[in-house]
């Protein structure tokens, strides 16, 4: 088998994917572009060849590597990169050489506008909030006299929660169309609630091989706007409710051999039309691995390993790791520089060393998400999931 995957050093833990692949006896072509002799020395042992590109946004260069990947091993079978940034090239590619193990560029868009997503999630039975793609101040204010203030605007299509923003009065919505970027943007209703993922591997026949719901701060762009503390966890269990909406909306969006993250509010607060507090409303679709190291914190939680179950699903449409039957939390809480804490990080260490199974700084490039100082933790419960972030992170 033949696997091109593209930007496998970023982020530095997709290593893992292709070390997967490789064990599994698949030649793993890499593209990227970043130098070889930088790369990580676990991906150059997992790759069979790399080809480097400065610039992985030049499709006819990009057209060129995979075409000498072609003429030297043969058919290609996969092409993939798992990452938001680049799925639509990857399907642009895979339509280009007949590589039907994933998203066509013909298939794409209902994936990454969002816009798009919301008669899927209708055919899947899953609420959604209100949408109104945004045109002009007078079409935006009639969409607003139907589901009052505040509304989030964001790009149709975007990445976490760059360029979004929460408008509550005419004030906030007169300013944001004197400055109204060039991009596609929606207008959503405001839903109060906790962002919950349903984080999954599904086979060729979109069946899970894995189930995992991770917890997320209520609003992500509070925290990359405002500067906040991010936390936010792996649950040992996944809810029935959240697994049953997520299944739905994985077959009703017809996903085939992928990690997916699909993400979802759990109401704290009824909303006439969608639900009451504890159901689960449907936010957005991401066909990738969810950020960060969330895969990680995965693998801590149930004890077991994502990326094999991946790299097992593409070479064999099947689960082989069976489940290990240990479940707990896996925790990340953050700090900033530029705040002042009541505990050092020796405290912190002191404390919470022995349940700790990632500490350290971010790259610069994750921070306004992620922050500066990362600490990361295995716990039992809850309680000690919230006494932990609350240590981490109480400000002077």
């Amino acid at each position: 088998m033949n696997f091109v995957f593209i930007s496998p050093h970023f982020p530095k833990h997709y290593w893992q994917f292709c070390d997967r692949l490789h064990k599994n006896g698949v030649n793993v072509l890499g593209i990227g572009d970043c130098p070889y002799d930088d790369l990580q020395e676990e991906l150059k042992g997992a790759l069979t060849e790399y080809y480097y590109l400065p610039h992985l946004d030049d499709y006819e260069q990009m057209l060129r590597a995979v075409a000498f990947f072609t003429f030297k091993y043969g058919k290609i079978d996969w092409i993939e990169s798992n990452n938001e940034f680049w799925l639509e090239q990857d399907a642009r590619l895979r339509t280009d050489f007949h590589v039907t193990t994933g998203e066509q560029a013909d298939n794409i868009q209902r994936i990454k506008n969002k816009s798009a997503m919301k008669a899927y999630y209708a055919k899947a039975g899953v609420p959604t909030a209100r949408l109104h793609k945004v045109t002009d101040e007078q079409a935006a204010r009639a969409f607003i006299a139907e589901v009052g203030y505040p509304v989030i605007v964001k790009p149709d299509v975007g990445v976490g929660a760059c360029d979004t923003y929460k408008l509550s009065s005419d004030t906030d919505l007169t300013a944001f169309f004197e400055k109204l970027p060039a991009v596609p943007y929606v207008m959503e209703e405001f839903i109060t609630g906790d962002i919950c993922s349903y984080d999954a591997i599904v086979n060729a026949e979109s069946e899970p091989l894995f189930e995992s719901m991770t917890v997320w701060p209520p609003s992500v762009m509070d925290i990359v706007l405002q500067q906040l503390d991010l936390s936010y966890y792996t649950a040992a269990e996944l809810p029935e409710a959240l697994r049953r909406a997520g299944r739905a909306t994985v077959k009703a969006f017809g996903v085939r051999s992928r990690f997916v993250h699909l993400e979802f509010f759990r109401l704290t607060k009824a909303k006439p039309g969608l639900g009451e507090v504890g159901d689960f409303v449907g936010l957005e679709v991401n066909m990738r691995p969810a950020g960060g190291y969330t895969p990680d914190m995965m693998n801590y939680a149930h004890s077991t390993d994502v990326y094999q179950i991946w790299a097992d699903m593409v070479t064999t449409n099947r689960r082989i790791l069976p489940d290990s039957g240990k479940h707990c939390y896996c925790v990340y809480a953050s700090r900033r520089d530029s705040h002042s804490y009541v505990h050092s990080h020796e405290e912190i260490m002191e404390r919470y060393g022995k349940d700790m199974v990632m500490c350290e700084r971010m790259p610069e490039m994750m921070v306004p998400q992620m922050g500066n100082q990362m600490y990361t933790v295995k716990l039992p419960d809850q309680a000690a999931t919230d006494a932990f972030i609350a240590f981490v992170q109480q400000q002077n």
